[in-house]
Order: C-alpha cells, then structure tokens, then sequence
C-alpha cells in the first residue's frame, strides 16, 4: 500500500515545495524505495498551456502530451521518474470535470457543492494511477490562507482520516524571516501559517523552514513548542548556491530519516549523495567556463526557460566546466548591435516562443552565428526563426516569414494541417490554442552520417514537442540545395524536425524539446555536444 505525503506552503510563495519535494524524492528512491510525485494547482485554468510567462513560468511538457508546471520538470530532474498527465491538476480542470458528469446526469439531480463533489474529484486525482508506488509525493500549489487552496486543504484532510494518519504525512514549508535591524530570526510567521493549517483541521509532522541564514536551536525550540511538532522534526533549509545543493542540504537535516521514522520504516539502503556532490562542486568551483547566449522575449524572467537553463548547465557538467549564460532580450536587440552583444559569447541559442514580437532580433542573431561560425542551437521556434533567416539570406527570398505572423506569399513555416499521433491523424487549426498543439513524445527518423545522428548515435530518438507551426516541406528541395541538410524527420517524412548546416562547425536547430529530458545525472546528448562546441570555439 502506498503511503502519501502532502507538502503545504505558508507565509510566501515561491519558497521552493517543488524542490523540496523532488529532493525528499531522491533521497527516498536512493534509499530502495519507489516515488511518485504530484503537483496540485489552485488556479482556475484548465493547464498553464495558454499562460503567460509573465504569470506562470515555463510549461512543462510530459511524454503524453500534458501542459504542467514548472515544478514537475524539479520532479523529472532529480528523480528521474517520467511524469504523466495524472500527476497534475488545476482547480479548472477539477471544475471542469465535475461539471461535465453533473450535465451527463452522473449526480442522479443532487445539488453539486464544493463538499462533497469538488473533494471527491481531487481525492479520486490523488489516488488514481497508482500501482506499486511506496511513497506518493502530491505538493499543494499556492499558499496557506489562499481561498484557492481551501477545496484541496480539506480535500488531503479528508483523504487522511479515510486512509488512516499512519499512512498520510503532512509537510509544511514556511519562511523564517531573519531581520537586518534587529539582527534576529523571526518565528510569528511560521507560528500564524501553521496556526492556519491547524485551523483547516490539518497538523502538520514536519516543518521545514526555509531562511537566508541558519535557525538557533532557541528559535528552532520555539516553532517545536508552538507548532506542536517534534524538535527532530523542526527542519532548516538555508538558502543554498545551486539547487543541486538540495538534496545534500535535507539529507544532513535528517529529512528523509524523519520520514520513515513516522512510518515506522527502515531504510533499506543509505542513501547515496555522492552524484550530487560531484555535481555541486563542479558547478560552484569549476574554473573553466562557456559564454553562452540565450536570445528571447522573456530572458530576464527566472522561471521562463527553466528546463532551458538547467539542460545548457548539465551540458557543462558533462564538459567539467561552468556555463554563464548571457541573457540578451531580443526586443532590444538592434542589427548594428550584434556583434558587440555577442562578441564575447562561445555559443548562441534561440529558444522556443510564440508570436512576432522580437523576431528581427533572433533573425539577425542567427545570421551573425551562421556567417562567424560560432555554435547554434535553435529549439523550436529558434529552429524556425533559422529556417526564415536561411530563405532569406540564401535563398534570396527576402520576405520570407511564417504564416504566424500573418498572411503572406511566402511562408517558409506554416501551420500544422495534420500529423499522426498514436496511429491516428491529427488535425491542426489555429482557433482553440489549448487543444490543437502537437505535444508530447513524437519519434524522428535521423539521417545517416549526418551530426546529429553522431550525437545522438541513433537512428532514431523519441522527443517532446510543443508547437503548432512547422517548417513548410515544400522548400525542402531549395534549402538543401544551399546546403542546409534536412537531418531529422518524423516517420511519414512529411515533417521537418532537424536542421544542421554541412560547411558549419555545430549549426543545428530541432523543433522538439530537448530540454524537457535533461537531467543533472544525466545531461541530454545534444546539449552536451553544444556545449562542447563552445568550449572548442573557446580553445578550453
């Protein structure tokens, strides 16, 4: 049987319960057990799928084709288990759900309330597609106190009392303020946030408490005393140098420990932080580093190319080197700007988007990488915004665009009519931008002797996609009679998924990707291949 975890916020967002609980994930897994992990999301979208960055961060793309948060790519990362749909929900799709039985009649013409339909729903999402898991992880979204939070705050409640306290573990993750002027650590907050939690009929067993500098055992006596946990069970986590410091951190802590000890579980094996230690040295103390820039529309948001970011890190870990990324807003990016922008980079990558905005910017960006031979990575849209600058520049067709930008003559990217998907053909349409996307785990056919093949050392490679405007496969023929090489295509062969150049050093843009299946034990191949470009460019 398995047994649930449920980690809760308090006092502010963004205080890490997604790394958190990824790292508890690790840490169990190390120890002999099997992890799932969970992300319940108050808001009331379906998915973040039509998000803005500025509101939501990065959405994360899971092998059957799921728009999730963010936090399921911490999951992904540091525990290697492969998410699924049923391992996120929103309050909307809840909603949603609920809402389409009631019209089918499912409810026999009771009145449909918070308690119990909504509940229900949520507990049925927090059980279901479990099968031999010993340990089930479900963060809960948002903060204590939130009215959003409140259907799934009774819901664990509830589903505690009816799976047994023994089996259910309540986490909660506060901030412990440390005060300049007074020179001290502050506890109220961590006191009134549990307060809530208790107040909801919820006690939490362990409280982390995340803070900027270590806790003093009087302070850590004060949140055990008033709390009503354990002292053990007081758990510090200070803000570290990278998140790969983590795992390391809860472990010393004793996190893991405190967790089998509430269910009367012994540790199968220790727990092995040798990996973690490795790669925590290596990216705090290399003395060796790349240059590479990242050009796009929401470079100066943290959480907007998150996945993006830690691949091109694990792609110097595989190379023992730091990698500084430069991040240059494309909407600012001026043509007679370039070379001084991009001077001093070894490396230059174009990430996935949407939209017109900015677009000049990356065309003429990846005109300076293609003509000064320096190491390209186009992911998505950045493989498009390659294809457009190719047309133009060699081809000599100097209107070429992509329909997404409007109508026109000659549209060298245009949007998906159709694609396979599980044997059957998919239709593409640009009216509802939730449901018409290609996304999720596609294969691709590589061509022989061709870069990315070596890469990958593969024929064929299976990975996730997020876009509904391709490269027009009518130009096929004129590109590749210019040189650009057609390395990588779906099944069918109808469309495009991997470009290289054949009189360029590394010069590659795909349209899936990548960075949803990098991992810091295991960096993706084609970022550490970047990334070794720009150490050669580099002489390292």
């Amino acid at each position: 049987m398995a047994r649930y975890i449920f980690v809760t916020g308090g006092v502010v967002s963004s205080l890490g319960k997604g790394l958190s609980s990824a790292s508890l994930a690790y840490l169990l897994q190390s120890r002999g057990y099997k992890v799932r992990i969970r992300k319940l999301d108050p808001y009331l979208n379906v998915d973040p799928g039509t998000m803005s960055p500025f509101q939501h961060g990065e959405v994360y793309v899971t092998d059957d084709g799921a728009e999730t948060d963010l936090d399921l790519g911490h999951y992904e990362r540091f525990s290697g288990i492969s998410a699924k749909k049923s391992d996120n929900i929103t309050t909307g799709k809840i909603y949603n759900d609920v809402l389409k039985r009631e019209r089918q009649g499912k409810y026999l013409g009771k009145t449909v309330q918070v308690i119990p339909h909504i509940t229900n729903r949520i507990k049925e999402f927090i059980k279901n597609d479990v099968a031999k898991e010993d340990f089930v992880i479900c963060e809960i979204g948002g903060t204590v106190g939130d009215i959003e939070s409140l259907p799934f705050l009774e819901a664990i409640r509830q589903f505690s009392n009816e799976t047994g306290r023994k089996n259910t573990l309540f986490i909660h993750l506060t901030l412990v303020p440390y005060m300049k002027a007074s020179d001290e650590i502050k506890t109220k907050p961590t006191q009134h946030s549990v307060k809530e939690l208790r107040s909801i009929g919820i006690q939490p067993d362990i409280i982390i408490c995340r803070s900027e500098r270590s806790i003093p055992l009087d302070q850590r006596k004060k949140i055990s005393l008033f709390c009503n946990v354990a002292i053990e069970d007081v758990i510090e986590t200070v803000d570290v140098k990278t998140i790969y410091e983590a795992p390391i951190s809860f472990n010393k802590e004793k996190l893991d420990k405190r967790v089998l000890n509430f269910f009367k579980i012994k540790s199968k094996k220790k727990a092995n932080l040798k990996p973690w230690k490795k790669i925590t040295r290596l990216v705090l103390n290399s003395k060796n580093k790349v240059n590479i820039a990242i050009i796009g529309k929401y470079v100066e948001l943290k959480d907007a190319y998150k996945s993006l970011d830690e691949a091109l890190i694990h792609g110097g870990i595989a190379n023992n080197l730091r990698v500084n990324l430069v991040r240059i807003e494309s909407d600012n990016l001026k043509p007679n700007q370039i070379k001084e922008k991009l001077n001093n980079v070894s490396g230059i990558l174009i990430p996935g988007g949407f939209g017109k905005r900015g677009t000049e910017g990356k065309i003429a960006a990846i005109n300076y990488a293609r003509k000064n031979k320096i190491p390209f990575l186009g992911i998505c849209f950045g493989m498009q915004m390659a294809i457009i600058e190719f047309a133009r520049n060699k081809l000599n067709i100097k209107k070429a665009t992509s329909s997404e930008f409007g109508k026109s003559k000659v549209s060298v990217v245009g949007l998906m009519s159709e694609w396979s998907k599980d044997g059957k053909l998919m239709k593409g349409t640009d009216k509802d931008l939730g449901g018409t996307m290609r996304l999720g785990s596609y294969e691709a056919r590589l061509k022989k002797d061709t870069k990315i093949s070596k890469i990958y050392n593969n024929l064929k490679i299976q990975e996730r996609h997020r876009h509904r405007y391709e490269v027009n496969i009518n130009y096929k023929n004129n590109f590749e009679s210019k040189g650009m090489i057609f390395s990588g295509m779906s099944p069918d062969n109808k469309l495009p998924e991997i470009i290289e150049l054949n009189d360029h050093p590394w010069f590659i843009g795909v349209q899936f990707h990548p960075e949803f299946k990098s991992r810091p034990l295991s960096p993706h191949p084609l970022f550490s291949s970047f990334i070794k470009a720009a150490k050669n460019k580099t002489k390292i």
